[in-house]
């Protein structure tokens, strides 16, 4: 009697255990389940990581984002209390994470989410096509740019490099102005001297609404002010150590998660204009159902199941 008492309380043990597992067909174990995100807190890694998670919760999974500064999403995932970041913006921020990258405590996926994006002077499409097409356009054309280039947020990076050119007479920029401000009260002055037809010289980057907003065109021959080729900047995904291995299929969606500035201009224009991320990224999804065939290609559910599938049913494709 006391084996068969035995006996039954074991199977109900493993039957308590079974419960608990995560389903057997599931690639990720129930540790995986929860996915923490770091958003550095701008706007288009709030688009993209907003993206991702509409995505991770189709298929079952609990994605959870925290709002973090760079240096502590770096350490947050070299100790394992964030899993990934959408974050990592190169050249900006090689060196702050080259110390946890070189020591392991960091991996960083290969290719980049993001190619083609870029920071440098941009001018209205009206000056571009009247014969301002270059850095070293700017200073013949001081008098119709009043001597002003129109900068971001004291301390940036961006306003440091301007200034030395000015500083310097880079491009015969002695002289000049930079005015700084905001990157709202930048774009309102930018959006008045277009309106008066005025002409303007100010720092623009994509991805950013300004690109689908603003008739604007990018300036060459920047001799690598703001970076390598004409202010060229790419976006990498990185994660806590070994966790794409611990993780594999969460893991393979990550790693197959690429974007265009388009796609970014699109939702962070949303974003922008107060729609809930959430919402602006599950709109998006809706309307352009094509991004989730490359995104999802030999990613399951967290049950095991067709990814593609459950995820157009969950977005009522």
């Amino acid at each position: 009697m006391k084996s068969r008492i035995k006996a039954i309380s074991a199977c109900a043990a493993l039957a308590a255990a079974a419960a608990l597992a995560p389903p057997a067909s599931a690639e990720d174990s129930a540790t995986c389940r929860t996915v923490r995100f770091a958003d550095i807190g701008w706007t288009d890694i709030t688009s993209t990581t907003a993206l991702a998670s509409a995505v991770f919760e189709a298929l079952g999974y609990q994605p959870v984002t925290s709002v973090v500064s760079v240096p502590i999403s770096f350490a947050g995932l070299k100790t394992k209390q964030i899993d990934v970041s959408l974050g990592y913006w190169w050249p900006v921020q090689e060196k702050a994470i080259s110390p946890f990258v070189e020591a392991k405590s960091i991996e960083v996926l290969q290719p980049p989410n993001l190619a083609g994006a870029k920071a440098t002077f941009a001018v209205p499409s009206y000056a571009y096509d009247a014969g301002l097409k270059t850095f070293a356009d700017i200073a013949k054309h001081r008098d119709e740019l009043d001597g002003k280039i129109y900068g971001i947020e004291p301390g940036s990076s961006a306003n440091a490099a301007i200034q030395k050119m000015i500083a310097t007479n880079q491009f015969g920029l002695g002289g000049f102005k930079l005015i700084e401000s905001s990157e709202a009260g930048m774009l309102v002055t930018v959006n008045r001297a277009i309106r008066d037809k005025k002409w303007v010289v100010f720092f623009g980057w994509e991805p950013h609404p300004m690109n689908i907003e603003i008739d604007m065109k990018y300036l060459s021959g920047s001799d690598g002010v703001f970076g390598p080729n004409e202010g060229e900047a790419r976006v990498y995904t990185a994660t806590a150590p070994g966790w794409l291995a611990r993780c594999p299929n969460a893991g393979k969606l990550v790693s197959n998660l690429r974007f265009t500035t388009q796609l970014e201009n699109v939702v962070m224009q949303q974003v922008m204009n107060k729609q809930k991320p959430a919402d602006a990224a599950k709109d998006y999804l809706k309307k352009n159902p094509q991004v989730l065939d490359a995104w999802l290609a030999g990613v399951k559910t967290y049950d095991g199941k067709d990814g593609l599938p459950a995820v157009k049913a969950y977005l009522g494709l």
